[in-house]
């Protein structure tokens, strides 16, 4: 067994900062100072700490730190479903934001059910987190003022005015009119739509820019081309079997989200219809994967990872008593293999 070995095994559990501040010889200020990087000390001290520290193996107590400055370097994190690929990216986008704050997210799902988001909000707030990032859901615009009184808050998904809280509220609307227009200037006019949730505001606003883009061109909307899915595959796939069943004609259609889109495009291709020669689709998120399903997929790009790192910069910005910070990008149609021209 190495000297090393016996040297690490042989400490106490519990290595101080006193501990670290004696064996190196100087005041546990110092270390502290050292540790929070205010220190004005030599180069020669500022390596000799370091190299205690290393030898004791101390790990600073994080919490105990943050709770002497009034924080306790956590940020609480709402999500919807931390399966879900959109909400993972949006969390990819948080974690790599928070990475050098020295803030930490504390990370629970809503599944879109109310009882549930207030019971996790009240468990990260019982956490004493710093401040609350909410993605979407289903929690009324009073209640999120109500919490954002507490503590800072980011919210995604609403068009909020508030103390303390800061809202991201990505265009639906117009991200689906330049889908919809997209199939339309390709010479679509039977346009079928699965929609989202009717409880879903970005469902009902997609819906919205879907219907008034048909409108604007002179295309009757028609309800029949309407389908209502849960923004996951196999309500995708469930919806155009239903539209399939009912003998419904459409030449394109317009997805609530990739993931209805990959749904969509498994029930055409079991039915023997050719994506894009038989049928154009269209999606909305510009999932990672969009990419490289097959033939890859037409969408509207909804920055998912980069609406995670606003909301974190923003809600770390509100922490330090700093300016309110925070703007989504514009929807933007990425244009890939699954839309085509319309055949005559």
């Amino acid at each position: 067994m190495t000297s090393e070995h016996t040297k690490k095994t042989d400490l106490p559990e519990n290595i101080t900062l006193e501990m670290v501040a004696r064996t190196a010889g100087v005041s546990p200020a110092t270390v502290s100072r050292i540790l929070n990087g205010s220190a004005r000390v030599s180069d020669k001290k500022r390596a000799a700490v370091a190299a205690v520290i290393k030898q004791l193996n101390y790990r600073p107590n994080a919490l105990a730190r943050g709770l002497a400055q009034g924080r306790t370097n956590s940020i609480g994190v709402l999500t919807q479903d931390i399966a879900s690929p959109f909400y993972g990216e949006a969390l990819r986008g948080i974690e790599d934001a928070l990475k050098d704050t020295g803030a930490i997210p504390l990370i629970v799902s809503g599944h879109w059910i109310l009882r549930d988001e207030v019971e996790r909000l009240e468990h990260l707030l019982s956490r004493r987190v710093d401040g609350l990032i909410v993605l979407t859901g289903s929690l009324p615009d009073d209640e999120l003022i109500r919490y954002a009184g507490e503590v800072p808050l980011v919210v995604t998904g609403r068009d909020l005015e508030a103390d303390n809280l800061t809202s991201l509220r990505f265009d639906d609307y117009a991200g689906a009119r330049i889908a919809t227009e997209h199939l339309i200037d390709l010479g679509h006019r039977r346009i079928a739509h699965v929609a989202g949730p009717l409880d879903h505001f970005d469902s009902l606003e997609r819906l919205r820019g879907y219907r008034e883009a048909l409108i604007d061109a002179g295309i009757a909307f028609d309800d029949d081309l309407v389908v209502h899915a849960d923004f996951h595959e196999p309500g995708g796939l469930l919806a155009i079997n239903q539209l399939i069943a009912a003998r419904t004609p459409f030449t394109a259609v317009f997805a609530a989200n990739d993931q209805s889109a990959f749904g969509a495009r498994l029930a055409l291709h079991t039915h023997g219809i050719r994506v894009p020669e038989d049928i154009s689709i269209v999606g909305f998120d510009d999932l990672p994967v969009s990419n490289y399903v097959v033939p890859p997929l037409t969408t509207v790009k909804q920055p998912a990872y980069e609406m995670g790192e606003i909301a974190a910069r923003a809600l770390v910005s509100m922490i330090h008593g700093e300016p309110k910070l925070g703007q989504l990008p514009r929807p933007e149609l990425v244009v890939r293999a699954s839309s085509r021209p319309l055949r005559r």
